[in-house]
């Protein structure tokens, strides 16, 4: 049952992440055509405006699709307004700890102008810090990077040790989707964002967008595989 809690507390994460994506997306003015809670054959859906809602048959996260007929109409959306799009999962994982903390500080009767509109601020952007200094040390030990299959099982264990410490398990991962899925890869929204500012030096770079974001997503499925063949390894080992 731990398990699947955490299971369910990181396809939360990513719903959170494509919800800010949703959110960014109405705020620029980018129609959604598709707004999917979970994947896989919708089990319910229902329409709103030109918007159509889904409850899909995997539970786990979600996705945005928007309402673009072809490539084109993607590139013709303002630069400014893609962006915005794709910071807005990241900023979503970033604020999530800060309302957490809040609610923390709020229910622990720590009631202060500096506790409750200050302090979430300050250690969400600590904790985002020690995650950003420990990038090197990863790329150093790559063997000892987890996928998903580690991070249930992480999660498992902070969960047994009480709510407080699942609390800050869930903070920390939600601050490491943001912050992974802003590095300049391509696919990433960090790599997305790269190549759209590339438009802004010459409009010919827009060609670049399909053939990385390709290759990006063949590296991310090669780095699913090698985590997922590395924590299957620790657990059975």
């Amino acid at each position: 049952m731990i398990y699947l809690i955490s299971a369910i507390s990181l396809g939360f994460l990513i719903l959170v992440h494509e919800y800010g994506h949703f959110v960014a997306a109405r705020i620029a003015g980018i129609p959604i055509a598709v707004f999917s809670v979970g994947f896989g054959p919708a089990v319910f859906k229902w329409n709103r405006g030109e918007t159509e809602y889904r409850l899909s048959a995997v539970p786990f996260g979600g996705f945005v699709l928007p309402a673009l007929e072809d490539e084109e109409a993607y590139f013709a959306i303002p630069v400014s307004k893609r962006i915005l799009m794709s910071i807005g999962g990241p900023l979503a994982n970033v604020l999530l700890p800060v309302l957490v903390f809040f609610c923390m500080n709020l229910f622990s009767g720590n009631i202060s102008l500096y506790s409750l509109a200050v302090a979430p601020f300050v250690d969400t952007l600590n904790a985002m810090a020690a995650i950003v200094g420990s990038l090197g040390a990863v790329a150093a030990h790559p063997d000892q990077v987890s996928g998903m299959v580690g991070i249930v099982a992480f999660g498992g264990a902070f969960l047994a040790q009480g709510f407080a410490a699942f609390a800050g398990f869930v903070m920390f991962l939600s601050l490491n989707l943001a912050i992974f899925n802003m590095l300049p890869f391509p696919f990433l929204d960090g790599g997305k964002i790269i190549l759209s500012l590339l438009e802004k030096v010459h409009p010919r770079l827009q060609r670049l967008h399909a053939p990385l974001s390709v290759a990006g997503l063949v590296c991310l499925l090669g780095l699913l595989v090698y985590t997922t063949y590395q924590d299957i390894g620790r657990l059975i080992a």
